[in-house]
C-alpha cells in the first residue's frame, strides 16, 4: 500500500544502549565510512548525503550510510527531500567514552600519511 502523501518519512534508529561494541567496530571498520564519520566530525553540523566526498558511487555510499545508521553512529532524517546525517557523538560517547575520538584522530592520521 503506497504511502499518504502527506505521511512523514522518517527512518529507523537502534536506541544506542542497545548497540554492541562489535556492531560499532565493524561499522568503523571500513575506510569509507570511516570517512563519513570524520567529515561528520570535522564539519561540526549535519550534511546532506550528497556533500560527502567519497571514492565511491551514490549507491554503495548509501550501502555505508544504512550500516552506520543500523550500528548507532549515525542519525538520518529528512528536510523537505534532503536526507540529513548527523553523528551521534554524545550518545556514542556516553556508551563508549572516548571511541570516536580515537577513531576520527587515527582517520586524521591515515589520511595525512596516504594510508587508506
Amino acid at each position: 500500500m503506497p504511502r499518504p502523501l502527506s505521511a512523514a518519512r522518517t527512518v529507523e534508529h537502534p536506541d544506542v544502549s542497545e548497540v554492541s561494541l562489535q556492531q560499532v567496530m565493524e561499522a568503523l571498520a571500513d575506510p569509507v565510512r570511516r570517512a563519513v564519520v570524520s567529515q561528520l566530525a570535522d564539519r561540526g553540523e549535519d550534511m546532506t548525503c550528497g556533500s560527502f566526498v567519497t571514492p565511491v558511487s551514490v549507491s554503495t555510499l548509501t550501502h555505508h550510510f544504512n550500516t552506520l545508521r543500523e550500528a548507532g553512529v549515525i542519525r538520518q532524517y529528512y528536510v523537505g527531500t534532503a536526507k540529513m546525517n548527523a553523528l551521534r557523538a554524545d550518545e556514542i560517547e556516553g556508551r563508549f567514552p572516548g571511541l570516536l575520538a580515537a577513531v576520527v584522530a587515527a582517520a586524521g592520521t591515515e589520511t595525512r600519511a596516504g594510508t587508506t
